[in-house]
């Protein structure tokens, strides 16, 4: 007889746990056991629990190398779903095996777990593994489908569709609560994620915290008659009314100092939306600003020609939302333009807007708006521009370029690499919750009924059309950061944090991606030999970049710093890249005249006519600001059941260079951290959006 002790370990969320039986099967390269039901005396399986048993076998096993766990029908107990951490089996001989598991097993099914120790195809010699890993694969592609959700947008995973909810009153008691909240008759729809596999699914914190603080900030709205309030503000300090509760240091500097130039242009470098402007050493035709125009906010001893080859001027354009029309609103059509911004970065280190014109087409109709014209021309030409950067930011570089392409990257991995497979080991903590989230935001934002449809001047259509135009462009070098910076010439433009930041967060990751490849992948050979990997990578070459040669992303990789190169791309892409475009998102859009999502009047043809009262008349009116407003507080809030970047409390790695490797990464990002906040203390504007402390592992709000 041989004795093996076997630990089994519980969930540790909430109803985690199960009443069901549970059966092991051990596999060893020696023979198999029986199936043998884990049973004590009293409760099995509890919300974390690590229940230890004794299994006893005929025979030695030999090496292990998979155990099936059987789930199946307690005699009188109704059925519930089990959430298995891992499995650990001290053999005979005292070696220890440990299988991850870090899933769901919601009905009577079995589950075959491999032993945790990482192999590409290459690794597996004995015919069982090869087709353990096969069928695992073939399971999950005939599980996990690509849809078409808009054409021209990265594919996502397939769920069936579903029905705006009827409108009821909230009731959160009732079984059949479709999560409707007075006022915002499609705000939140749960049914939206209801037929997502539970390993793609919020954890019951995560859940109840996203649905239930939604709902007493909207009925406060409610109650208060903010979104039934179709009306103009009538005084720009109201504005400051909508979150009475909810201020930081940035938000209310914003609030105090939205209407200056240098914060203007502060947000180009530290702001939300940090990643659009560029040097510009010659000016576009289309925009025809002449040095007599901007010679006066240049400083003395200068000129703009000589600015231009200096390296100080600097061009924001908004090209990409030119032409899309617009929608009716609460009974009023709504405007749009695609501006153009200049600014010029001065001896005293601020980045000041010094033109701007509200068409890609210059004409006697579209003047070019400077900082000495009235005060109300100049503050509305910006306020155009910051609506530009509502969808500049909302659209491409959080929807589209974080959530949408994080999505794919995840979806790949699902359907092309095993468990047993390095990169699912490396991948997988980046992907957690992040097809929920974006569940959740398609009904919010592109969603008949949605926010685009209820709370922006470009509507449901135009919205989408936005991000459409984006992907289009989205290049493989663009989403190489060190590249980036280079390419749009800001590599060395002091006061830059969000590039600091950046850079510093990408080579501890590079570094950390290194380190993990080349212990896996010895030579190139490996790489190009990896049909799993290949696969995946061609795959989101198809449904993510939907097959644009144009667009560089590789359709296979043939040598291992092309892997490391991509795998961080996905990874950052997949954490810090969200982080830089989400954390600040409710601090810098709650003061709304910073962050407009529409406009009531047409761009400005002519100069001087603008007062207080078109200025107000032309911002959104209180409905609108309010329903933008709180679903841009629910997805910016600090996220519940976090894992910051570098904390992987989930076991996949058992080997230890790996485990080395992460220790190792953390403590470079703890050193990261420090040098943030040292840094930030002698900021009046402190930026903290890459702060590795803030930074999640995944997308998962």
């Amino acid at each position: 007889m041989a004795t093996y002790k076997v630990k089994v370990a519980t969930g540790t969320d909430l109803l985690s746990g199960t009443t069901d039986c549970i059966s092991l099967t051990i596999v060893g390269t020696q023979g198999e056991s029986d199936k043998q039901r884990l049973n004590h005396f009293g409760r099995d399986f509890a919300t974390g629990a690590v229940d230890e048993y004794t299994v006893q076998c005929q025979q030695d096993l030999g090496e292990l190398i998979i155990i099936r766990l059987h789930k199946e029908r307690h005699s009188f107990l109704p059925k519930n779903p089990w959430y298995c951490n891992y499995v650990q089996i001290c053999t005979p001989n005292g070696r220890v095996y440990h299988f991850p598991a870090y899933q769901w097993m919601d009905g009577y099914e079995t589950l075959a777990l491999r032993e945790a120790t990482a192999k590409t195809t290459a690794d597996d010699s004995l015919p069982i593994l090869l087709e353990h890993r096969q069928e695992e694969i073939r399971a999950k592609q005939d599980f996990y489908h690509w849809r078409v959700f808009v054409p021209g947008l990265p594919n996502y995973i397939h769920i069936p569709s579903y029905r705006p909810p009827v409108r009821r009153h909230r009731n959160p008691n009732r079984p059949e609560w479709n999560g409707y909240i007075p006022g915002f008759p499609i705000l939140i729809n749960i049914k939206a994620t209801k037929f997502l596999n539970s390993n793609l699914r919020f954890s019951f914190v995560k859940t109840a915290s996203f649905f239930f603080r939604l709902g007493p900030m909207s009925l406060a709205f409610k109650v208060r008659g903010l979104v039934d309030c179709k009306r103009s503000w009538k005084r720009l300090k109201d504005i400051k009314k909508i979150f009475p509760g909810n201020k930081s240091v940035i938000s209310e500097y914003v609030a105090e100092h939205w209407a200056e130039d240098s914060f203007f242009g502060y947000q180009y470098l530290n702001g939300i939306n940090p990643g659009l402007i560029r040097r510009c050493t010659r000016l576009p035709d289309k925009f025809p600003v002449t040095d007599c125009m901007v010679a006066p906010f240049l400083g003395e001893g200068t000129c703009l020609q000589a600015e231009l080859e200096k390296g100080n001027i600097y061009l924001a354009d908004y090209r990409i939302l030119e032409g899309i029309p617009t929608v009716e609103l609460n009974g009023r059509k709504q405007h749009h333009c695609a501006p153009l911004c200049l600014l010029h970065f001065n001896p005293e280190g601020n980045m000041m807007p010094i033109a701007i014109q509200l068409s890609q087409t210059p004409g006697p109709d579209c003047p070019i708006f400077l900082p000495s014209d009235s005060e109300w021309d100049w503050l509305l030409a910006k306020t155009w521009v910051r609506y530009a950067e509502f969808y500049s930011h909302e659209g491409i570089s959080h929807l589209l370029e974080a959530h949408l392409i994080g999505e794919a990257f995840c979806l790949a991995m699902l359907r092309h690499l095993p468990m047993c497979h390095p990169l699912y080991k490396l991948l997988i903590p980046h992907t957690r919750y992040t097809v929920q989230i974006n569940s959740i935001g398609r009904a919010l934002l592109l969603n008949e009924g949605g926010l685009s449809a209820r709370g922006m001047s470009l509507g449901l259509e135009g919205f989408a059309q936005v991000m459409v135009r984006a992907l289009s462009e989205i290049t493989y070098d663009s989403l190489y950061m060190p590249n980036d910076f280079v390419e749009r010439g800001v590599q060395d433009l002091p006061g830059y944090y969000y590039r600091d930041d950046c850079l510093a967060v990408w080579d501890a990751l590079e570094r950390y991606v290194t380190e993990i490849i080349t212990y896996y992948y010895p030579n190139d050979a490996a790489v190009e030999g990896d049909p799993e990997l290949q696969s995946w990578v061609q795959e989101i070459f198809k449904e993510c970049l939907l097959g644009r040669e144009s667009s560089g992303f590789p359709t296979c990789l043939r040598t291992v710093p092309e892997l490391i190169r991509y795998v961080t791309i996905v990874i950052y892409t997949c954490s810090a890249r969200h982080a830089a475009v989400n954390t600040g998102q409710l601090e810098y859009t709650s003061w709304m005249p910073n962050f407009p999502s529409s406009m009531r009047n047409p761009p400005m043809q002519a100069k001087g006519l603008t007062t207080l009262e078109t200025f107000m008349d032309t911002l959104p009116d209180v409905k609108t600001t309010c329903i933008v407003l709180l679903v841009l507080w629910t997805l910016s809030r600090e996220p519940d059941d976090k894992r910051p970047l570098g904390h992987f409390p989930d076991i996949h790695f058992v080997e230890e260079a790996p485990r080395r490797s992460m220790e190792a990464f953390r403590q470079r990002l703890a050193q990261i951290s420090h040098n943030i906040r040292q840094r930030n203390k002698c900021l009046p504007v402190p930026y903290y959006y890459l702060d590795p402390v803030l930074i999640e592992n995944s997308i998962s709000i």
